[in-house]
């Protein structure tokens, strides 16, 4: 283990080009960690996050991949264990841009691309890693997830629904990859500015009185940073956080309490 508390090689972030994602990717760099950074479309994206990373003296590589594809995924991580020797790490911060809405006006076309892009992308992350890791004496997946599974927000089913599905197999991959030195934790995000709360907010689709009722259930009278998620990946995925798996963080300013 070197002085990073990491083993040699990279943090694999799906969705590294999205608002949290970039957070995540650059505090793995903060902290020493190569990262290989995940996008589908955002290729400018990916290759800023990347360029600021080598610019702390630290490898970074980018991977176009459609997580929806499971050659492509496959590939996506061979390439980055080609690159970077080892995939120690698996932050899952992949997911579609969904809008806020009540259970009843979901369309099925967008229920099924959020279960296809959250949870059928994370199963495929998980067939494509398990045996490098099982192979290379362990590693870590960190996926997340979202505060409203402890308190159900109203709208936000297209996001929170489809990322429950995960955590249940976070725990099972806990359970049964263990014995191979694997483990498995999940963040629950609360509200965080980067990713979709900016774009939702700017659309219009949280107004005043959602603000105000959603920071009253704050116990840190503010909204998240992306750099507060990303603090909580790089934990769990350390050697610091070697004996905890199966476990959530939650990382939401106490929302709900």
């Amino acid at each position: 283990m070197s002085t990073t508390g990491f083993p040699k090689g990279a943090a694999f972030v799906f969705g590294g080009s999205g608002g949290l994602g970039q957070g995540v990717a650059l505090e793995f760099a903060r902290a020493g960690v190569p990262v290989a950074v995940g996008y589908r479309t955002k290729a400018d994206v990916a290759q800023r996050v990347a360029g600021q990373i080598r610019e702390a003296g630290v490898s970074a590589s980018t991977h176009q991949v459609d997580v929806t594809d499971v050659a492509q995924v496959k590939a996506a991580l061979d390439a980055a264990i080609e690159t970077h020797g080892r995939v120690h790490t698996v932050v899952w911060a992949a997911g579609p841009f969904v809008n806020q809405r009540h259970i009843s006006e979901m369309r099925q076309e967008d229920w099924r691309r959020a279960i296809d892009v959250e949870v059928m992308g994370f199963f495929n992350a998980t067939q494509a890693a398990l045996p490098h890791l099982r192979a290379a004496g362990g590693g870590s997946f960190v996926t997340l997830g979202s505060a409203g599974h402890l308190r159900w927000p109203d709208r936000d089913g297209l996001s929170v629904a489809p990322k429950a599905a995960n955590e249940s197999l976070i725990r099972g991959l806990a359970r049964e990859e263990g014995r191979y030195n694997i483990r498995a934790n999940s963040i629950l995000v609360g509200v965080i500015e980067a990713g979709m709360f900016p774009i939702l907010l700017e659309q219009g689709q949280f107004d005043q009185k959602w603000i105000d009722e959603t920071m009253q259930m704050l116990a840190l009278k503010r909204w998240g940073k992306a750099h507060d998620i990303g603090r909580a990946a790089v934990f769990l995925a350390s050697e610091n956080a070697a004996y905890i798996t199966g476990q959530q963080l939650n990382v939401s300013g106490g929302y709900g309490l």
